[in-house]
């Protein structure tokens, strides 16, 4: 090997060892960003309790997104042998299922006796749940979570409110992921009924939505149905709760056939919820009864929705069904059925999409209207491939009492007359429509309303001087600069 060889392969060696290095400092630091992150937030919430202000705890709940993506085993050991006092149970227990052993702590921890503070103790039960859930450590997860409500249900503090509405989901998570959600549901009841009588706002909504999820995993659609009637959602609920509860609505109402309302909370629930990749299984699964609602309702989606990024692929079965509606081809739509079969029972809209075939017959009896002004029952009864031309009869007559279409029938001589098309605006259909709009607007009008934030007048009085007036704005400047307060893990986990 010459010596231009040998000064290469040391060159390419050093390189390496750069790049080794680089990746261990980098590693190094987002480990001591994290940790330093976290212990900021445990000072967050300690002011949380001293001066009763919920919104510390909105912050720390905000930063869960991007810690949970930082999470590592060894991260959470050494906050927990940092926040714990040796020998403490919770430091034991929290280590035991991370497999970890305690990390030696720093000197200004060790030299320093921790109080534990209850709401930091759940925050970091909290972070170790959505730990395990990511590595799907799923036995560990439940039964950790079951230890951690029942301490929130014994501690029973106003300030822990917020991170125990958190808990709670991830504990439905385990349980739905394990497949014992019935197993949980008295405690899911008792839980619903003490927040509503003590107005925890978060908890209240949180809870509602996991009893109706409950309700829905298990196909139990009148005791949810019951439940809605019984409980009343809380206004100050945030919009990612919010949107979740109109999409409940908006299934409980489709499958009473109550179509108009169905179509109103599921739009709602689209448009309350955050528009980014975190929540596209929502998005979809949201998307895939809209459309079979609007298809039931007589209209024809938009074909843009089927393009968006996040949705194509998800929606491809519901194009070819809302293709086969739109031309009103009854052998296509059977075809589409029997093909995409196991998906619309796995997204439990097979039942919807059954209805629908009625819907393809009166679009095909009225594009057959509108082409025809003669036509016989067995021409009709082969261009909608029905079984006999006494089918075709009935659901002719069907359509021209329903208003469908304008023709007459012809009993004796077996033949459908088309009537001669009337000016359609001198029906009472353009005001039909009109009307529909103006409600669209005014409802959109009212929604934007009771979202707006305006300034809470009443802590004004309780700023004790203008430096923590000063404080507040530039805390507020912060959160409306990083545009986090919309954005919520939970929906990716819809």
């Amino acid at each position: 090997m010459s010596s231009k060889e040998q000064k290469q392969d040391k060159n390419n060696e050093v390189e390496s060892m750069e790049v080794v290095e680089d990746e261990e400092t980098k590693h190094q630091r987002i480990t001591k960003e994290t940790i330093t992150e976290i212990k900021r937030n445990f000072t967050l919430l300690e002011r949380a309790v001293e001066t009763i202000e919920s919104r510390f705890t909105t912050r720390v709940l905000r930063t869960l997104p991007s810690i949970r993506r930082r999470l590592t085993s060894e991260i959470l050991a050494q906050v927990i042998s940092d926040y714990y006092n040796s020998g403490d149970e919770q430091r034991s227990e929290l280590l035991k299922y991370l497999n970890e052993t305690e990390k030696a702590s720093s000197e200004e921890e060790t030299d320093k006796k921790n109080v534990v503070l209850p709401e930091v103790d759940i925050y970091l039960y909290l972070n170790v749940l959505i730990y395990l859930l990511d590595k799907n450590e799923l036995e560990k997860g439940l039964e950790l979570s079951n230890k951690t409500i029942e301490k929130v249900v014994h501690l029973n503090r106003r300030t822990m409110d917020q991170i125990a509405a958190r808990v709670y989901f991830y504990h439905a998570r385990f349980h739905e992921l394990t497949n014992t959600l019935a197993e949980i549901r008295p405690v899911q009841l008792a839980a619903h009924r003490t927040a509503t009588l003590r107005h925890d706002v978060e908890s209240q909504a949180t809870l509602l939505n996991l009893l109706l999820r409950n309700y829905f995993f298990h196909n139990l659609y009148d005791q949810a149905d019951k439940l809605v009637s019984k409980s009343t959602f809380p206004e100050k609920a945030g919009n990612n709760q919010a949107a979740r509860y109109a999409y409940y609505l908006g299934r409980i109402k489709a499958l009473q056939l109550d179509y108009t309302a169905a179509h109103t909370y599921l739009t709602q629930a689209i448009r309350k919820a955050p528009q980014n990749n975190v929540t596209a299984g929502f998005q979809q699964t949201a998307y895939k009864f809209f459309i079979v609602v609007q298809l039931l309702m007589g209209e024809i989606p938009e074909r843009s929705v089927f393009r968006q990024t996040i949705l194509k692929k998800a929606l491809a079965p519901y194009l070819v069904i809302t293709q086969a509606v739109r031309v009103g081809d009854l052998n296509k739509f059977q075809e589409g059925l029997a093909h995409y079969d196991a998906v619309f029972k796995k997204d439990k809209t097979y039942t919807l999409i059954l209805r629908l075939r009625h819907n393809v017959i009166k679009t095909g009896i009225r594009m057959i209207s509108l082409s025809y002004s003669k036509i016989s029952l067995r021409d009709i009864c082969i261009k909608l491939h029905l079984d006999s031309e006494e089918d075709a009869e009935f659901i002719v007559a069907k359509a021209i009492r329903d208003g469908v279409i304008d023709a007459t029938l012809d009993h004796s001589k077996g033949y459908m007359k088309s009537k001669e098309v009337v000016d359609i605006y001198s029906t009472n259909e353009p005001q039909n429509a009109y009307h529909q709009r103006i409600n669209f607007c005014l409802n959109l009008h009212n929604e934007a309303v009771k979202a707006m934030r305006f300034p809470m007048d009443a802590h004004r009085k309780e700023l004790a001087s203008a430096e923590e007036a000063r404080e507040r704005e530039r805390e507020l400047a912060q959160e409306i600069a990083e545009g986090d307060l919309d954005d919520d893990d939970d929906m990716g986990d819809f």
